[in-house]
């Protein structure tokens, strides 16, 4: 059994760092490609260095033939050591560094030799192809060796062939010429790896430092951690790169946007076109918990830079929680509204308690009726003037709000609503955010006022909501749509700037518009206009079930 502890044995195979790996695979690659290299270039370095002697001794050759005291040596003299032919061969190989020049007649008998002894025999090789008038390079083994060789025929001044030049060159010169050309390209070889080796490491240090130093294996397992984090939370995130494209999308993501994987690649610009929403995605709005309106969705975003110039996004799904805030705020309203009425209730119990008591019976029966008589008044103008349930118990209820805060709440005698809205629940959000802005806007101011018209006109609904507040400056009649801006403190538990910016956002996806202007008797004047919110004459409306229900209730 081993004694060696586990963290200092020595263990075989590639080493587990990213850094190492890349660094190790690019020095084999290195190395190898200085081999294959090498040997490349050796591989035809020799038959090129054979064919340059053959080439030279064939040139040599054609030289020496080309000397006329040649040819009339061979025709006028006899073959000698020290005939004329013989001392200027030897002249020429001591000029060019040949091995030999052997000058032949047509029978094959030397008439020149490095060796005296051997001119007037024949030569060892066979000479037809040159004496034919060829000119002939080859390697090949004679009496001095193996050479490269070339021959040429010897022709006199007439050009009729008298012989034949054959010059050699020592094939031990060109193996030393290879031998000696080795060195310098294993120089060169060694020179290349060692810049090859440098890059590695130079490339190996940058991937250590963007791989933070980790293992493949730990890089593959974050990357899976990162796939189930990324799409099993339920928060949407937004990848962006440095040229400000959207790179990664989390499910959740595509579902609040409502956009799919083709977004990947695209600006926000092009993914979800112009808005508050692009804008914030793309880092042209500051700020931390921004609120943007996609389609119904109310979204909270934080938008976080990061390391290569990119930044991620984070959105969360405030919808639910912001209507969770108002349906809050209405019931407050309603509780304090309660309570008042819960006071004046009592006050009109004693006033009822003491008519009795004085036996003013009739009197008594009166005050009842007429008690009882302004609140169905109030809820009997609503009911008869706009059908739609929903509609209608919402504004009985803004009402009595409105009666609370001493505020005036009237629907105008041009309302007229029938019971045929194709989405009554998106027009209730429209009309509770109007209504709620114009009492913000005239509690405590005196006789203060809210107008509420509804009317159809074919199948498009108008609303228009009027109150005797200060009004909006021109200026700012586009900046109150705008999500976030407000010009009024935040409650506690919810964001101002939103009720507005869903309202021209509900408009607009039903091709309508909302805008603001000045009321006839000064105060703000809202109007927004729904196309095609009605359904046709004798169509089944939207919540059929809901009014049904809602008249059973009542």
């Amino acid at each position: 059994m081993s004694t060696t502890p586990p963290g200092r044995r020595l263990r075989l195979g590639l080493p587990r760092r990213a850094f190492s790996q890349v660094l190790l695979m690019q020095l084999a690659i290195a190395a190898g490609v200085a081999v294959l290299a090498t040997g490349l270039f050796l591989a035809p370095l020799g038959d090129q260095l054979d064919d340059q002697a053959m080439r030279r001794a064939l040139a040599i050759a054609q030289t020496t033939a080309q000397q006329p005291q040649i040819a009339a040596g061979v025709r006028e003299t006899e073959p000698s050591p020290d005939g004329p032919v013989q001392r200027e061969a030897e002249r020429i190989r001591e000029a060019t560094g040949a091995e030999y020049v052997v000058v032949l007649d047509v029978r094959g008998v030397r008439w020149s030799h490095t060796d005296p002894r051997r001119i007037g025999g024949l030569v060892s090789t066979d000479p037809g192809e040159a004496l034919a008038g060829h000119d002939v390079m080859e390697i090949d083994d004679g009496t001095l060796g193996r050479s490269a060789r070339g021959k040429v025929p010897l022709r006199d001044g007439d050009g009729e062939i008298v012989g034949a030049v054959s010059v050699g060159i020592a094939y031990d010169s060109v193996r030393a010429r290879l031998i000696h050309a080795i060195p310098g390209l294993f120089a060169y070889a060694g020179g290349a790896l060692a810049v090859g080796a440098l890059a590695a490491w130079l490339i190996s240090r940058r991937v250590q430092r963007q791989t933070r130093d980790l293992a493949f294996s730990d890089i593959a397992a974050l990357l899976a951690e990162r796939e189930a984090m990324l799409h099993g939370i339920r928060e949407g995130v937004v990848a962006l790169d440095a040229d400000g494209r959207v790179r990664l999308l989390n499910d959740e993501a595509q579902r609040l946007l409502g956009v799919g994987e083709e977004a990947v690649g695209r600006s926000p610009e092009e993914a979800l076109g112009t808005g508050r929403t692009a804008d914030v995605l793309a880092g042209r709005v500051a700020g931390t918990d921004l609120l943007t309106v996609r389609g119904r969705r109310v979204l909270v975003a934080n938008r976080m830079p990061t390391d290569d110039g990119g930044a991620v996004a984070t959105l969360r799904d405030r919808t639910e929680l912001d209507r969770l805030g108002r349906e809050l705020d209405s019931t407050r309203g309603l509780i304090d509204a309660l309570r008042a009425q819960d006071h004046e209730h009592a006050n009109r119990m004693h006033t009822l308690l003491g008519l009795l008591e004085l036996e003013m019976y009739d009197d008594a029966v009166e005050f009842v009726g007429e008690v009882v008589g302004d609140h169905r008044a109030t809820s009997e103008q609503v009911t008869e003037k706009i059908r739609d349930p929903l509609l209608a118990a919402l504004l009985v209820g803004k009402a009595t709000v409105a009666a609370e805060r001493q505020v005036a709440l009237w629907i105008t005698d041009g309302t007229r609503l029938p019971d045929t809205l194709i989405d009554p629940r998106g027009l209730v959000t429209v009309v509770g955010n109007l209504v709620d802005n114009a009492l913000d806007a005239v509690a405590g101011t005196p006789r203060a006022r809210v107008e509420v018209e509804l009317r159809a006109e074919g199948r498009t609904a108008v609303l228009v909501v009027r109150d005797t507040g200060p009004g909006v400056p021109p200026e700012q009649r586009e900046l109150v749509f705008t999500e976030g801006w407000s010009t009024k403190e935040p409650p506690a538990h919810r964001e101002r700037g939103i009720g507005l910016s869903l309202v021209r956002t509900l408009a607009e996806r039903q091709g309508g518009s909302a805008r603001v202007g000045e009321a006839s008797g000064g105060g703000a004047e809202f109007t927004v206009v729904l196309p095609e919110a009605l359904t046709e004459p004798g169509a089944e409306p939207a919540l059929t079930g809901a009014r049904e229900a809602t008249g059973k209730e009542a």
